[in-house]
């Protein structure tokens, strides 16, 4: 029985150590953790936070005061929101986090 105790107890163990966040938290995928960082509350309430390296906008965060956050990329490098010329922002929602 003690062999079980154990054997359940490090399967519990490796369980909650496969759940603990690593690298930085809140940082969108891709964005180092030295990007400056800038945020503002507009009138309605959403927080905009935007990510930029050497001065050239990388990715905004986008926390409305309802609904979940989302992010805008720059994927391509060009400065630009991708999909903004179009009217139609490429929009990535965090589905899970810990």
């Amino acid at each position: 029985m003690s062999a079980f105790r154990h054997t359940a107890l490090a399967l519990a163990l490796i369980g909650l150590s496969a759940c603990a966040s690593t690298g930085t938290s809140g940082m969108p995928d891709g964005i180092p953790a030295d990007a400056e960082q800038v945020t503002r509350t507009e009138s309605n309430g959403d927080q905009i936070t935007e990510y930029r390296i050497a001065g050239q906008l990388r990715a905004v965060q986008v926390v409305p005061s309802r609904g979940p956050a989302y992010f805008l990329y720059d994927r391509d490098g060009d400065g630009s929101i991708d999909g903004d010329r179009d009217n139609v922002p490429q929009t990535y929602f965090k589905l899970f986090g810990w």
